[in-house]
């Protein structure tokens, strides 16, 4: 499960990574909740050029009669996600990339759990795999929003948790965003990110409440 990140980037690192046409306006997030806007990237659905936009946190499929269903789908299992009637049709046309600085996980401890800051070893901003729906309610006011796919552990996490995010390598940017990429192709970028890429850190508990979002957040703990 991957139920908090963080984007403190740059915007212009964020525009060099996914070849953003424009730099976007980016404020730093510390502590990315379900519910709140997430940053993404996807194909604009005419022009087929990069954007980057904003959607709601927690996918909220087309046919739901209550929104408040995107609170239990703020992940998809990337090894279901083309079968499920939820995230189905989004899979096949409405695939994202959602800039990440880190992402946080709680370790179990033997006297409770341990939040973690995980991040990539260089620093530099990942590329979570998402999926994005269109909701509109019965009085026509229109809701995006997104969900962030998941896949088994590589090496590194699975001593934090039993699942992580899909990092998607920038060579595979394309073919994940691209809306007619014959979808037998996609599941080979589900393979967990590389092991040796990854650090981990941890932080305060701060992090549990969405409250909170500064840099407190990513300091590490000091004992």
């Amino acid at each position: 499960m991957c139920g908090r990140f963080n984007l403190f980037a740059s915007a212009e690192e964020v525009a060099a990574l996914f070849d953003l046409m424009a730099v976007p306006l980016l404020a730093p997030r510390y502590n990315i909740a379900p519910t709140q806007p997430v940053a993404a990237v996807r194909l604009h659905p005419h022009t087929r050029q990069r954007e980057l936009t904003h959607f709601v946190w927690g996918l909220i499929p087309s046919w739901a009669q209550d929104p408040k269903i995107g609170l239990r789908m703020i992940n998809a299992r990337s090894e279901t996600a083309a079968e499920k009637p939820s995230f189905r049709n989004a899979f096949k046309r409405r695939r994202c990339l959602i800039p990440a600085s880190g992402f946080y996980e709680w370790a179990k401890l033997n006297d409770g759990k341990q939040p973690m800051h995980i991040q990539l070893r260089d620093q530099s901003v990942m590329a979570l795999a998402g999926l994005y729906e269109y909701w509109s309610s019965a009085d026509g006011s229109e809701i995006e929003s997104c969900t962030i796919l998941t896949t088994r552990p590589n090496e590194f996490m699975q001593t934090i948790h039993n699942r992580m995010p899909v990092i998607v390598d920038s060579a595979d940017f394309d073919l994940w965003l691209d809306p007619d990429a014959p979808l037998a192709a996609l599941p080979a970028l589900f393979e967990p990110f590389s092991a040796e890429r990854m650090t981990a850190y941890p932080v305060s508990t701060v992090v549990n409440s969405p409250r909170n979002d500064d840099p407190v957040c990513i300091a590490p703990l000091t004992v």
